[in-house]
């Protein structure tokens, strides 16, 4: 028989609360309070007996025949094993005896509302404790093992989702009699639960196992994991042990050879637990000599020193040592008996003090309704059992060490729970080590407090807090995808998609960055994007610059020149205000670059594309109109032809005059439904803000492009047809070159612009306004500014008149 030295404790904490409530004289003064006391044995057969012989008259067992007006049962306090009292709950409920329960696994879970239940240990605070642990430590891939096929259906049906919510999920749910219903204890059957035992929790990849049972079960446990089964498992992999309260570790004197290395770094729950005063003394006082009517002293002391009383064998050869009865309780080691008081041994003392402050209220109650009380002694007997209920579900104290002491309505005590560290050692002794500490109803932040430092954890970790999941937690920049067909605590990872992050691990999603920032190249962080606009101080910028005001400085020495040479042939030809006014455009052409450059503003992306466009159809406009006076002027000397009269300053002012105010007036509708407006862009560009003028609509900017495309192409195209008239000075074959340059400029444009992005797209339109610019001053100017300034010589009026005849 496996012997619990350690449950003595349990016993002496009873005598001892009920001893210090006789003997208090402000506590149910008058009346003195008893108690008996039975073993289970871990037997169903003993458990009932007990529970019959409750209801049964003193030394005779005759359930539901009580008559006594002494010794009567108040409540009885107990601890509930799954297997082995399935229905005393149900049968002592149908008497309203008051049970108090301390065990962890009770029977009829489900049954919560019996009226005559008070539990000790409340089954869903500790579920909620056990949580709590688990998101601590951030165990998400845990196993669970009930104790019975009750617990477990209860965990499934209320416990399971509020696990699920937390991101908990399991690698095993079993009960603990559904993988060892054939086992056999005392036939030490033990070899097919054995195998399915490893098989389904030892080899399981889960870190945690989460026992949730009763003594019994522990027993079993330990049985099990202390046995080498061949062939399974040559070095067992270390877990994380944690037990519900009432299955730490305890000490089997009559069971030495079992090992607990397995349980190394296990963590158990316990009810919260304090010294109390006078309790060490009466540990101290305990001698089996002193101790009339306690018929376990002497078993225990037998037990717990390795000793043989002399009066127990019949014969004066007794093997071992003999007991002389004075030893002392406080040279046993920690693990055969502890020095401080245990948290079952605690909520014992309690149960005991709770039962009888409801009593005293009960009578205090009574004392102040003694008219309506005036009743028999017998029927006032009848009736303490149910009465005491109303009492009991309303009781708060403070007991001897000042801790304050409650039972809801719901018949839970509200107690809080220690955790409890267990360390191991090769001589098969243990020491519990409190770690922490759990208050189901504190606010989050102070539920749980834990002192990992002093967390021994199993040698198979090296001292590292153990890590249990199914898989390596997700890294910055990947996020989670769901394994089909498993649970949700199993997937894969898989990189964000492109411009998304994750900057935490195990995220379920990717996230964009905001509109003002980009995601790096492993997209785990957002880096700040970096304004951007062609500006004057970039190289790019200061080259066009250079340019715009090289080139213009040049129209202004070439307008110099021509001004200076006005009244000479090559000078007058061909209309001299037209030669004037296709300088000033283009130096102006040149000039407009420098809107294009700098941070874009409202007056600057008014101006940019409307002066451009105006100043560009002036200049093409002047072109055209010189086209068309080349060809008038030749087909005006020919004998009889009446186009001669059209000829003159006022018909290609006309021709520049309309063809601008079209362009003006296209212009002029832009600005007034949609003008350009500055806009900051972000969605463009990777790692750029971009500044940039927002044209409002593309239509109307391509009308502009397609009017000034259209004169291009017309004066291209009359100048082509113009370019062998035989003329001296003839422009025309200069202005089929200007035209040729500027059309396959503009062509080649649109492409361009339209695959750029950003400041790149205004400095192609710069290139494109300054290189069609310099190829109209180039093809049109640098023949006339060759003969004027190196080849005066051909700049004459006989010439001009020699080869006009």
């Amino acid at each position: 028989m496996a012997v619990v030295t350690e449950n003595y404790q349990h016993l002496l904490a009873l005598i001892f609360a009920v001893n210090q409530i006789n003997d208090n004289p402000y506590l149910l003064p008058n009346i003195t309070l008893g108690f008996n006391i039975y073993d289970s044995y871990l037997s169903a057969r003993w458990t009932y007996h007990a529970a019959m012989q409750f209801i049964s008259p003193k030394n005779r067992f005759i359930p539901n025949y009580r008559c006594e007006t002494e010794g009567n049962l108040l409540a009885v306090i107990e601890e509930l094993i799954s297997e082995l009292s399935v229905q005393i709950p149900n049968a002592l409920s149908i008497y309203k005896i008051p049970q108090l329960v301390f065990s962890s696994a009770t029977v009829d879970i489900e049954n919560t509302n019996l009226l005559s239940s008070y539990r000790m240990v409340p089954e869903t605070y500790q579920y909620t404790a056990i949580l709590q642990l688990l998101q601590y430590f951030k165990w998400r891939w845990i196993a669970f093992i009930a104790a019975s096929g009750v617990t477990l259906d209860w965990f499934m049906k209320i416990m399971l989702p509020e696990f699920s919510k937390k991101d908990i999920c399991f690698a095993v749910v079993e009960s603990f009699t559904s993988l060892c219903a054939c086992f056999d204890f005392e036939r030490y059957n033990f070899m097919k639960c054995a195998f399915e035992f490893y098989e389904k929790v030892m080899s399981s990849k889960a870190n945690v196992l989460v026992f949730y049972g009763d003594t019994h079960s522990m027993i079993l446990l330990r049985y099990l994991l202390s046995k080498d089964i061949e062939g399974i498992m040559s070095k067992p992999k270390g877990k994380v042990w944690i037990l519900t309260v009432g299955m730490e570790l305890k000490s089997f004197v009559s069971r030495k050879s079992w090992d607990i290395g397995a349980f190394n770094g296990a963590i158990s729950f316990a009810l919260h637990s304090n010294e109390l005063p006078g309790f060490e003394q009466f540990l101290q006082n305990r001698k089996p000599s002193s101790s009339n009517g306690d018929g376990f002293i002497r078993e225990f002391w037998t037990q717990a020193f390795g000793c043989t009383f002399q009066d127990l064998v019949e014969d004066d050869d007794v093997s071992g040592d003999t007991c002389t009865g004075e030893e002392k309780l406080e040279n046993l080691p920690e693990h055969v008996f502890p020095k401080s008081v245990t948290g079952q041994s605690y909520t014992i003392y309690n149960a005991v003090y709770a039962v009888a402050y409801a009593l005293h209220a009960m009578y205090s109650f009574r004392s102040k309704n003694r008219e309506k009380m005036k009743r028999k002694r017998r029927v006032h007997h009848n009736q303490l059992m149910w009465q005491l209920h109303h009492f009991l579900k309303s009781v708060s104290f403070n007991n001897t060490d000042e801790r304050k002491v409650c039972i809801d309505q719901k018949g839970n005590l509200m107690a809080g729970f220690d955790i409890i560290n267990w360390i191991t050692f090769p001589n098969q002794s243990f020491s519990g080590v409190r770690v922490g500490k759990v208050d189901p109803w504190a606010s989050a932040d102070e539920a749980i407090f834990i002192n990992e430092e002093a967390i021994t954890w199993h040698s198979w970790f090296n001292q590292a807090q153990p890590i249990s999941q199914c898989n390596a937690k997700c890294k910055p920049g990947y996020r989670k995808k769901r394994k089909e067909g498993e649970p949700f605590c199993c997937y894969d990872c898989i990189p964000c998609p492109k411009a998304f992050i994750s900057d935490k691990e195990d995220l379920a999603e990717c996230f964009k960055c905001p509109d003002d920032q980009y995601a790096n190249m492993e997209q785990d962080l957002c880096i700040p994007k970096h304004i951007t606009f062609l500006s004057y101080e970039e190289p790019l910028g200061i080259s066009f610059v250079i340019c715009a005001l090289s080139f213009s400085f040049t129209v202004t020495l070439i307008l110099r020149v021509f001004m200076k040479h006005h009244d000479t042939p090559i000078v007058r030809a061909n209309n001299q205000n037209l030669t004037y006014t296709l300088l000033i455009s283009l130096f102006l052409c040149f000039l407009c670059i420098l809107l294009f450059i700098g941070q874009p503003q409202k007056t600057t992306c008014l101006l940019r594309q409307t002066a451009f466009g105006i100043i560009f159809v002036v200049a093409i406009s002047t072109l055209l109109a010189k086209t068309i006076t080349v060809v008038l002027a030749f087909r005006g000397t020919q004998p009889g032809c009446k186009i001669k009269k059209w000829m003159g300053k006022k018909m290609t002012q006309g021709i520049v005059l309309f063809c601008s105010m079209l362009q003006v007036g296209i212009c002029l509708v832009w600005m007034v439904t949609c003008p350009p407006v500055p806009e900051t862009d972000v969605h463009s560009l990777r790692e750029e803000i971009v500044l940039q003028c927002n044209e409002s609509t593309s239509v109307m900017f391509y009308c502009v492009l397609g009017y000034m495309g259209f004169l291009a192409f017309a004066s291209f195209t009359v100048a082509f047809l113009a370019r062998k008239l035989p003329n001296r000075f003839n422009e025309a074959k200069c202005i089929t070159f200007s035209m040729l340059v500027f059309c396959s400029v503009w062509l080649s444009f649109i492409p361009s612009y339209l695959s750029t992005k950003g400041k790149s797209m205004v400095a192609v339109e710069i290139f494109s306004i300054l290189t069609s610019s310099v190829g109209l001053l180039v093809c049109f100017f640098s023949p006339k500014c060759y003969i004027i300034l190196l080849r005066p010589d051909l700049n004459k009026k006989e010439l001009f008149l020699k080869r006009k005849h």
